[in-house]
């Protein structure tokens, strides 16, 4: 039908590709096209009728996903985002991936626990129609999907942390806090913010929309790249000059203060604006807590977690950035804020390392 997203499956389990499609179903905006067993049929399929988004497992016989992914890449990108099991080995290999070009990832929905399938629904259906939304190096121009429905319960920042009281931003200190938000296109985006900066930059708090496990093995690959320390945040890491915390995948990060130091606070809890991590929580924790200390940076992503949190942090006294439409893979989130009129500046991606340490200074 006119304006739905045509999604190619692509996985070696009849099951999981079973499952997904019946996911993906559930979303009105979303079709099917077609179901492939591995590349080979892909690749057939393809001929016949171009997909708006691939899903790709990373584990196939006869070619493997990386492979199959550069060659879709080379000859006729299409966006893709890659499917694999909760594994460390898989996580590691899926950062190759997203070098290679692939849009997002998202964990194989298992089927044995009702919460789990139906939180596994709401990310991947947002995950899939945002890379129908996503900007390609080789797609300029690609028309955008449809907007996505407005979901019946969306939570917001509130079953986390209250808002903050107007006027009650902490007093200045000494110290800069950056909170970036990130989610569809970050993986790639932060990357180049991270390695322009030196080992003694401020302290950095992140959330990127990724899966549990996942945002370990992006931690460990920005640390071997960055000059300053990246790790996946554990809960009450301090926030120190030089280091970036990165928020685990499936828990909220709250940045909490005691006395002059900074740390966070890792969490479980609900989807907020159908994250977890959610930007949101993380801004307002930075509204409370930092107050004008902090500077917030939301970026590309499909959707609008972190506009209302970055509102917050502007009204308690922060710096406040969002990245332009130019330079987003998917101009969603930074497109909200900027519409609540959260954002103070309106940056490119190769401004923000030097926008950090210019408004990190005190």
């Amino acid at each position: 039908m006119p304006g739905k997203v045509k999604v190619l499956i692509v996985d070696d389990s009849a099951s999981v590709r079973q499952t997904l499609a019946g996911i993906l179903a559930t979303d009105p905006e979303i079709d099917v096209m077609a179901t492939a067993s591995d590349p080979f049929v892909a690749a057939k399929r393809i001929l016949d009728e171009v997909p708006d988004v691939i899903t790709l497992d990373v584990e196939m016989p006869r070619m493997d996903g990386i492979t199959f992914l550069r060659k879709i890449m080379a000859q006729h990108p299409v966006p893709v985002v890659m499917c694999s099991s909760l594994t460390e080995q898989g996580s590691e290999t899926l950062m190759q991936a997203l070098e290679a070009g692939a849009v997002d990832v998202i964990q194989k929905p298992r089927v044995d626990v009702a919460q789990f399938l139906e939180e596994s629904r709401t990310r991947i259906c947002d995950v899939v129609k945002a890379a129908a939304r996503a900007r390609l190096k080789r797609l300029p121009g690609r028309a955008a999907a449809a907007r996505p429905r407005v979901p019946e319960k969306k939570l917001t920042a509130d079953v986390m942390l209250p808002a903050p009281r107007a006027g009650r931003a902490m007093a200045q200190t000494t110290e800069r806090v950056v909170c970036i938000g990130a989610s569809t296109g970050g993986t790639e985006s932060l990357r180049v913010i991270l390695e322009a900066l030196p080992a003694d930059c401020p302290g950095i708090v992140i959330v990127q929309h990724m899966p549990e496990k996942f945002t370990a093995a992006f931690a460990r690959r920005l640390d071997g790249l960055c000059q300053i320390e990246v790790k996946e945040a554990a809960d009450g890491d301090s926030v120190l000059r030089g280091r970036a915390l990165i928020a685990p995948g499936d828990r909220h990060m709250l940045l909490q203060r005691s006395g002059a130091r900074y740390y966070v606070s890792v969490k479980e809890g609900p989807l907020v604006s159908r994250h977890r991590p959610s930007v949101d929580v993380l801004f307002r924790s930075a509204a409370r807590f930092a107050g004008a200390n902090a500077v917030g940076i939301i970026m590309t992503g499909m959707g609008d977690d972190g506009a209302r949190g970055l509102a917050e942090m502007k009204q308690a006294g922060a710096r406040t950035v969002a990245q332009d439409e130019a330079t987003s893979v998917v101009f969603g989130m930074p497109k909200e804020a900027i519409a609540l009129g959260a954002a103070e500046k309106v940056l490119p991606l190769d401004l923000m390392a030097s926008e950090i340490l210019k408004a990190g200074r005190p």
